[in-house]
């Protein structure tokens, strides 16, 4: 069931995760001049940059967190490796792409700018070998585990067991 519950939830952050990242990032370039050195909409930016840190905050979570099925960042990190390795291969076809996807209507011309630029920049690969690294960890497959045997257990919890000297 965690694995299930993991798959769907990867399967609805995947798009939630890229679109987030691409039109912060796209909107936060568009907020500022760099060769003045100035911001040059506030709003904008700020809004942007608290994108951002909410989808730092979710990659972090799915990272590090240790009840999380595996399949809550390998989905996510298997499609960003795919689309940055569809990239490799046939470039102009890759980014083509966010102009083709179905949410055309709901979010401007920001969010493709966006996706294009982060896929060209090789930071989705990035992202993606992030997302990668927890499915690798035979832990999180397995469940959740405590630190003793089951022949050994006495009723009381791990950490208030007293050691065993003899």
């Amino acid at each position: 069931m965690r694995h299930t519950f993991g798959f769907v939830l990867g399967v609805l952050l995947t798009p939630a995760l890229i679109y987030g990242a691409a039109w912060s990032y796209a909107r936060a370039a568009g907020s500022f001049d760099p060769v003045a050195r100035e911001i040059t909409d506030a709003t904008h930016l700020y809004g942007a940059m608290a994108l951002m840190a909410a989808v730092g905050l979710v990659v972090g979570v799915l990272v590090v967190a240790r009840w999380a099925s595996p399949l809550l960042s390998l989905i996510p990190a298997l499609t960003l490796l795919g689309w940055s390795a569809f990239f490799l291969v046939d470039p102009g076809r890759a980014l083509e792409l966010p102009g083709e996807l179905p949410s055309r209507g709901l979010l401007d011309d920001t969010a493709d700018a966006g996706l294009r630029m982060l896929l060209g920049s090789g930071a989705f690969a990035l992202l993606g070998f992030v997302l990668l690294v927890p499915a690798g960890t035979p832990r999180r497959w397995s469940g959740r585990h405590d630190d003793f045997d089951d022949e050994e257990y006495d009723g009381e919890p791990a950490g208030r067991r007293q050691p065993e000297y003899f």
